[in-house]
């Protein structure tokens, strides 16, 4: 039903103000509807506190003395599976059961196996109308870092890098130049800010010395990732300065220094990104941006792991240096400034 539609589509914009926070949880929406009113909405605003569906129907609560029978005649609409297991709150579905909700809207099941349409089931012992299904293509996308981890058992990837115009990475002597504008520069902090993880290799790193924070844009810095196969790095570079919790892959020892974790991986001749990915997956890390090097990028392109792709191409031209990844697939373009956005999903 299009009214239906137009209420989910209502949770997936407040889900999406929970980006950022609510990591290794999914971002779910919620909306409560009386007559064609909204009468109460919430969303998931951080991990371990509240869901959405207990903070939308606290609002009715709060914004009505008779909340107790406006939500026996409500439609509760929740953008995911409301849970049906003890977590680290109690289940939503026992308190829409206690409210007597009689009709719940779902956008889609919850992959997870404590849940996976046992809440949905749930409900409908209950005498609860459950209908599934609405937008549901969109909210698995708005929740695709949480479906893969708890599916593929593995982080959501994101590749990205600048290019020039002529297809180069990076200049061939280990200097510096700024390829993107300020515009670009900004967006990629602001993505750093909703992912739990950014990943460079050792080249980037002692090249480079990144800060890998979130300094042009509002939110956390994510955790650091740094692979340094024999701990060849000076310790004076930014990566540790146990501002953020950092994990060096190496294949030397395991240790902890502080907020640097050291993790010797069992084979570093085959296998690197698979072993790293499923250590950050250990860690409850839901998603990490990879940003270079080049042969970073390549090593996790040619074992096909990756979901997205987001590649800045600017104007000027290096003529000779480090190539450029290739990738392939269906992509979208943006205009960022003067520079052109791609963006590729591997399906």
């Amino acid at each position: 039903m299009v009214t239906d539609e137009k209420y989910m589509q209502r949770c997936i914009d407040l889900a999406r103000s929970g980006m950022g926070s609510v990591s290794p949880n999914p971002m779910v929406g919620a909306v409560v509807v009386m007559d064609s009113v909204i009468i109460g909405e919430g969303y998931h605003h951080k991990y371990g506190e509240a869901h959405a569906e207990v903070n939308a129907i606290n609002q009715v609560f709060s914004n009505f003395s008779d909340a107790a029978e406006l939500l026996d005649q409500s439609t509760l609409y929740v953008s995911l599976e409301p849970c049906a297991h003890y977590g680290k709150t109690p289940p939503c579905a026992d308190l829409i059961i206690k409210h007597r909700i009689p009709r719940v809207v779902v956008g889609c099941r919850d992959p997870f196996e404590q849940v996976n349409g046992k809440g949905i089931e749930k409900l409908r012992e209950a005498g609860i109308e459950v209908i599934t299904g609405v937008l549901e293509k969109e909210c698995q996308w708005l929740n695709r870092r949480f479906f893969t981890r708890v599916q593929k058992h593995r982080p959501y990837i994101i590749l990205k890098w600048a290019q020039t115009a002529d297809g180069f990475f990076a200049p061939d002597d280990n200097s510096q130049h700024w390829i993107t504008g300020t515009e670009s520069r900004r967006l990629v902090h602001q993505w750093r800010a909703e992912e739990d993880a950014i990943l460079v290799g050792k080249n980037t790193a002692a090249i480079d010395n990144p800060q890998l924070n979130v300094r042009y844009a509002p939110g956390r810095s994510p955790k650091r990732v740094v692979i340094d196969r024999r701990l060849e790095l000076n310790k004076s570079l930014n990566l540790f300065d146990q501002s953020v919790e950092t994990l060096i892959f190496n294949e030397i020892r395991t240790d902890i220094e502080g907020k640097n974790k050291y993790i010797a991986l069992e084979d570093f001749d085959r296998y690197v990104p698979q072993y790293i990915l499923f250590q950050l997956y250990l860690q409850d890390i839901q998603s990490v941006i990879i940003e270079g090097g080049a042969y970073t990028l390549n090593s996790f392109i040619e074992a096909g792991l990756w979901d997205e792709a987001r590649i800045f191409t600017g104007k000027i031209n290096f003529r000779k240096g480090i190539r450029a990844p290739l990738i392939s697939g269906a992509a979208e373009e943006f205009l960022i400034g003067t520079d052109i956005l791609r963006i590729l999903v591997n399906r």
